[in-house]
């Protein structure tokens, strides 16, 4: 059985990108903190809009909640990050697992980025190691390094109860995580993914995204339990071989995420834009045959 704990949970899906953004808040203290927020961006037009992040700032506002991080789980391939707008309107710091440091040199080469640009993390308040803790109010968090999706990807597990996974895992009928974007591996999502479900089996797993089959509405909260039973992709008695095929396999069939090239390039700059310039004006690059 997992502990008590104090931490409640506000969802809120943002319907373009199909992602879960999370306020969690101590009940005792009222700090908070945010994972993973949207920034709503038109791919047609090239603008932005903070419509969505709103919602969660709003909520924090209403509730009288302080807010102490926006945490990301990994720098995410299908929306652009908020966090600059979140940490502009309620501060806080602006966290994420020390790996991201790969991921930025991948893509800094990817991008052909500005030499002025560091894959060095120092975009981020602070770069979560693995097995670090840290409190927010009574709330203790512990960060788990859980790559495979990409080699940054972390869980933030909350008073031994409440797993905050990303995109690792998905709702048991959807199963887990793509691996083919560069860095990415199915071996190494498979032992990511047993370290999460060697957690008590009452561990409550909130998800990043649901790509919800038909006949079945959002959902963004399952089990350890449920997942070992009853996910198509890792139940138990699925053996690593047998995943990594099945994983491979698939993944050669999926096309890329819609937003994956302006996503990336903001956010492994911590949700930030690149440098403006000489005219003020913002670009963003379209590699051309390297993904």
């Amino acid at each position: 059985m997992t502990a008590a704990s104090h931490a409640q949970v506000a969802a809120f899906l943002d319907p373009e990108s199909e992602t879960y953004s999370y306020v969690v808040w101590d009940e005792t203290t009222g700090k908070a903190v945010i994972i993973d927020p949207v920034l709503d961006f038109d791919y047609k037009s090239g603008r932005t809009a903070t419509d969505g992040v709103q919602r969660l700032i709003d909520f924090v506002s209403e509730q009288e909640l302080t807010l102490e991080w926006t945490l990301e789980t990994h720098a995410h391939a299908d929306h652009l990050s908020a966090a600059p707008f979140v940490k502009q309107q309620l501060g806080g710091k602006i966290g994420i697992g020390e790996h991201i440091r790969e991921v930025q040199k991948i893509f800094k080469e990817v991008f052909d980025l500005e030499k002025e640009f560091l894959p060095n993390g120092a975009q981020f308040d602070h770069l979560f190691t693995d097995g670090e803790s840290f409190k927010v109010g009574s709330m203790q968090f512990e960060v788990l390094h859980t790559p495979g999706h990409t080699p940054a990807d972390v869980t933030y597990l909350i008073d031994g109860a409440k797993a905050f996974v990303g995109d690792t895992l998905f709702m048991p009928d959807v199963g887990t995580a793509r691996c083919d974007f560069p860095g990415g591996s199915a071996t190494t999502l498979f032992r990511s993914i047993k370290k999460l479900l060697a957690l008590p089996a009452d561990t409550e797993i909130y998800i990043c995204h649901d790509y919800p089959p038909a006949g079945r509405d959002y959902e963004f909260c399952t089990t350890v339990a449920a997942q070992r039973q009853s996910s198509k992709h890792v139940h138990d008695g699925i053996s690593e071989q047998v995943f990594v095929t099945m994983r491979n396999d698939r993944d050669a069939t999926l096309e890329m995420p819609r937003l994956i090239l302006p996503s990336i390039q903001v956010n492994i700059r911590a949700g930030e834009m690149p440098p403006a310039d000489e005219q003020g004006k913002v670009y963003l690059k379209l590699p051309i045959n390297q993904l």
